[in-house]
């Protein structure tokens, strides 16, 4: 069944026809709520209630762009909507209050496995995590990030130092053991 098909079935109500809509995309769209919450158990209640928002949205879908991509929106846009309503953005500093550079060691990341790196995103803080994923792994601006968590875009750009920062870090420490 074609994407176009199983939209217009969605929309028609067929149950059958959002089982499969949801199986196609929900494992995708539970790693990135992984990557946002805290644990499992949020990420699965983020999940649920943005394939909740899809089906009530479907007919805006406008068929620009990927149907994936449409998707994959609307979670990141749930996944923040609980972040916001858990309060997890009052401790995010301005630009201007850090007064470091990070200097890019990419030689530390060559023998790292991808879950690894996914592992400690998800150990960062979470004014870090949201601002890393949102800029580095989603590809939004520091501007659309501003507008989203309602913080200003030097607050972003901070916050994305500082999780470089952060996994720099953790990188540096691995890299350590690794030569011990």
């Amino acid at each position: 069944m074609d994407e176009q098909t199983l939209i217009q079935d969605c929309l028609n109500g067929n149950s059958i026809a959002q089982r499969k809509l949801f199986e196609k995309f929900a494992p995708k769209m539970m790693s990135v709520c992984l990557r946002y919450m805290k644990d499992s158990q949020e990420a699965e209640d983020v999940l649920q209630d943005g394939f909740v928002k899809i089906f009530q949205s479907l007919s805006a879908y406008e068929k620009i762009g990927s149907l994936e991509g449409w998707i994959r929106r609307i979670i990141v846009n749930t996944a923040l909507d609980q972040l916001r309503k858990n309060n997890k953005f009052g401790y995010m500093d301005d630009v201007d209050e850090v007064g470091y550079k990070i200097e890019n060691n990419s030689y530390i990341v060559e023998n790292l496995a991808a879950q690894d790196l996914m592992n400690m995103i998800s150990q960062m803080p979470d004014g870090y995590k949201v601002v890393f994923n949102m800029f580095a792994i989603e590809g939004y601006s520091h501007k659309e990030i501003a507008e989203q968590l309602g913080i200003s875009e030097n607050t972003s750009k901070s916050q994305y130092l500082r999780a470089r920062d952060y996994l720099k870090k953790q990188l540096e420490k691995i890299e350590i053991e690794r030569e011990r």
